[in-house]
């Protein structure tokens, strides 16, 4: 099993240190099994405190980081690292019991104990928007984008605050174990299964699979017949409602218009498509009702930066 161990620091954001435990403790195989044991520590099992004004006491000390297969630190507001650059002697002592082959990731400002330790040195990086002046100032060997979710160097990752977190774990679940599994989590935890990590603006909106009214029955409907031919009188006939009144209940519904939602699930459906299979980009985009490999191409990168065989190598399960 991955081992993966979550370095909680003084004072720590509550939000980014539930968030590996919750995401990828959700990861399981097909055979029901967790991939990963996830386990929090402090440097040792004293109470840490968290910023949003309680204690956590950890189960583990840094001991475990020496175990670990990938090392993730929370943001926190550390003294050293968030204020003159430096990292305290306890911290770079724990930190230097990680193995040579683990991955070590940050969430938030965590990418500060990791700039502290140089271990971003010439590398590309991320952070809080808010804080990347400071970061800047601090560490200036790094290449910060603040303008990005996440960034994937290899065997050292890191994000922006907060939910971006959860885009980071989710990502490593698909480079790790595919889109199925990340989609599996992502649907559990009621999240949207992908956000490219450089398009700091894009967010997925889920589609309700559920309920017998509003347009809900035909947007179901709809992701069965993707590559088909929907236009709004189709859909709308599906409905058994006036185009008027469908594209108006549409839209109080999902906060989009007919159109937009389509495009974007054909885009979705492609992207699956990419990620399980080895069809050719032209029948992919046949499939999702894009007409063409040209089409299919157009459409991601205007939605995701990122063209179809791109994205199938980053993430194509295997």
């Amino acid at each position: 099993m991955h081992e993966v161990a979550v370095l909680a620091l003084d004072t720590v954001i509550g939000y980014d240190l539930a968030i590996p435990p919750q995401i990828l403790g959700q990861a399981t195989g097909e055979d029901g099994e967790p991939l990963y044991r996830v386990r929090v520590c402090g440097l040792d099992t004293s109470p840490v405190r968290v910023l949003a004004g309680y204690s956590i006491v950890p189960d583990f000390g840094a001991e475990i980081l020496a175990e670990a297969d990938t090392v993730i630190v929370p943001g926190s507001q550390l003294h050293g690292p968030r204020r003159t650059g430096e990292l305290p002697a306890p911290v770079a002592d724990a930190l230097a019991t990680v193995p040579a082959h683990a991955r070590v990731m940050s969430i938030c400002t965590g990418a500060f104990v990791l700039g502290a330790a140089g271990l971003l040195d010439g590398r590309p990086a991320t952070t809080h928007w808010a804080h990347a002046d400071t970061f800047r100032t601090l560490y200036p060997n790094v290449l910060l984008d603040e303008n990005v979710l996440f960034v994937d160097d290899g065997e050292v990752l890191t994000s922006a605050g907060l939910g971006a977190g959860v885009d980071l774990c989710l990502h490593v679940l698909r480079r790790d174990h595919g889109a199925e599994v990340a989609n599996r989590v992502a649907r559990y935890c009621v999240v949207p299964p992908w956000r490219e990590g450089g398009q700091s603006q894009f967010i997925d909106r889920h589609v309700p699979d559920g309920g017998t009214d509003g347009t809900a029955p035909t947007r179901a409907w709809a992701l069965r017949h993707l590559d088909r031919p929907l236009d709004l009188a189709t859909l709308a006939g599906h409905a058994r409602m006036s185009v008027r009144t469908f594209s108006r209940r549409f839209r109080a519904e999902t906060g989009l218009s007919p159109g937009v939602w389509l495009g974007q699930q054909r885009v979705r459906h492609a992207m699956h498509l990419l990620e399980s299979t080895d069809l050719a980009v032209d029948v992919v985009a046949e499939r999702a009702g894009l007409g063409t490999g040209a089409s299919l191409r157009q459409h991601m990168r205007a939605a995701h930066g990122v063209s179809p065989l791109a994205y199938r190598k980053t993430f194509r399960a295997g």
